[in-house]
């Protein structure tokens, strides 16, 4: 298993265009596809992304903490976010809500494009050991951050996984972690030869991809861009 980057961070929720707006109208983020299920937005349709996919409400928080988005200016950034907004800061980072128990972040550190994807951040029962299996699953290692939480990395964007309990929702907000490969066939070879719980397989117009259960029910998305996938 050998992800290239974190490719997008997919959600369920029950308003996608409440939060859509945020997304594109204060964390410099634009509609880069909308169909009848889903609204896909991000800074550049070939780095991280969001995928909201909508859902009957409400969702509950499950394993997901937070999503933390780069930027090169904490400064500049903060100037677009709504005066009302209660901020948490840790050093050069700070994190607040937005709507349905989505909690973001910003993080301030050198990037290639504004507002891509920097962590994920999970509840884990036991973060070392989940940390150990992520890497089972092609993350590589990586030093913790601010918080001090073990932490695996893909393309130099992070997953995090803070102590608490992930729970078994019904109305889960996270429905899964997206990672960009270069062959989803070779995935799904490696999948079945690890013995890794596969959850799904799909064959889209632009992607292919295999989808397998990681630890803790946290469903991990293996996906290759066709050489049709041309969105902005």
């Amino acid at each position: 298993m050998t992800p290239d980057t974190l490719d997008h961070v997919a959600l369920w929720v029950a308003d996608r265009d409440r939060i859509a707006d945020f997304l594109t109208g204060h964390v410099g983020m634009h509609v880069v596809e909308r169909t009848d299920k889903f609204t896909l937005v991000g800074s550049d349709a070939r780095h991280g992304k969001l995928t909201l996919f909508e859902a009957e409400g409400p969702r509950e928080t499950g394993a997901l903490r937070h999503v933390a988005l780069r930027i090169s200016s904490l400064e500049d950034a903060e100037r677009d976010l709504p005066s009302e907004l209660e901020l948490e800061r840790r050093g050069a980072e700070v994190y607040f809500d937005v709507a349905e128990g989505l909690r973001l972040g910003l993080v301030e550190a050198p990037t290639e494009i504004e507002y891509d994807l920097d962590h994920v951040a999970l509840w884990s029962s036991a973060p070392e050991e989940t940390a150990r299996e992520y890497e089972r699953l092609g993350f590589g290692p990586a030093k913790p951050g601010l918080s001090g939480a073990p932490r695996v990395e893909a393309g130099g964007a992070f997953v995090e996984f803070q102590q608490g309990e992930p729970g078994d929702p019904e109305r889960p907000l996270l429905n899964h972690l997206a990672v960009k490969v270069d062959s989803a066939e070779e995935h799904i070879a490696e999948a079945r030869d690890l013995g890794l719980e596969i959850a799904d397989i799909v064959d889209a117009p632009n992607t292919y991809a295999v989808f397998v259960w990681g630890p803790e029910r946290v469903k991990v998305e293996y996906v290759e861009h066709k050489p049709s996938f041309s969105l902005t």
